[in-house]
């Protein structure tokens, strides 16, 4: 499948790669570049030469958020539709199978903030900075925020929000919006030697954690418990689990039969 806007790249270890490839123009999300981004990831999601997905950017930065070149001439309606594209990726990330880890350097601004924040994981360069910048504007993220607020709490959250002010990659890991951050040179090697790792894990443990995580983010406690367990107890019959526990206890590298 070809595309416009992006780069996918198919690796041999089971990781691939989508590069939002708008770099004069920042990687700004434009209408298509929204629909090209869910289609790439559903794709991906769907193949089973696929574990994990990184998205990164192509150029100087990750992604500057929308292109606001889109906004005139639409009604109301007209602008909740076109938001709503913007946005379906940041849905779509959680609602795959396989994780998708973002490889962030130079600036995740707006809507490429929330993107970070969508994905299930985020490795940066130290010299990265990210932020909900729209309010600058006249606007807001008030859809990016939505990811970012699962990931570093309602105070901070609103902060960024409210001030719009871009944070280095060590403050945004220790606000929990990172995972990693790497020295800029490292950064591709990083990223992807982090992700293969993933890949050789048991897909279907992977993906069963994936899911049971994102149904059970939302539950009261208690029925969190009940439904993790119900997870639990499926993951244990498939042959991949007790593929993984022989292989443990007969000291060998598991041989996984992905069912």
């Amino acid at each position: 499948m070809t595309y416009e806007t992006l780069l996918v790249e198919m690796g041999a270890d089971y990781v691939a790669t989508i590069t939002l490839n708008r770099p004069n123009q920042l990687n700004t999300f434009t209408t298509p570049l929204a629909e090209e981004l869910s289609r790439a990831l559903k794709t991906l999601d769907a193949d089973p030469a696929v574990r994990v997905v990184i998205i990164k950017g192509a150029g100087k930065h990750f992604c500057a958020g929308i292109d606001v070149g889109e906004l005139d001439g639409k009604s109301p309606m007209e602008l909740q539709a076109w938001i709503q594209r913007m946005e379906t990726p940041l849905v779509t990330i959680s609602e795959m199978k396989k994780p998708v880890i973002a490889q962030v350097h130079g600036v995740a601004a707006a809507n490429g903030a929330g993107l970070v924040a969508a994905c299930d994981l985020a490795i940066a360069a130290e010299t990265a900075r990210l932020g909900l910048t729209a309010i600058n504007v006249g606007l807001n993220c008030v859809g990016p925020v939505i990811p970012v607020s699962k990931s570093v709490g309602r105070k901070t959250a609103l902060e960024m929000l409210l001030y719009g002010e871009l944070m280095d990659a060590r403050e945004a890991q220790a606000r929990g919006l990172i995972n990693r951050v790497v020295p800029a040179e490292d950064l591709d090697r990083a990223a992807h030697d982090w992700a293969a790792v993933l890949a050789q894990k048991s897909p279907i443990a992977v993906q069963i954690a994936k899911r049971g995580f994102y149904v059970a983010a939302d539950m009261e406690y208690h029925k969190a418990f009940e439904y993790m367990n119900e997870v639990f107890a499926r993951l244990c019959t498939t042959e991949d689990a007790k593929e993984g526990v022989k292989a443990f206890m007969e000291k060998r590298t598991p041989v996984w039969r992905e069912r």
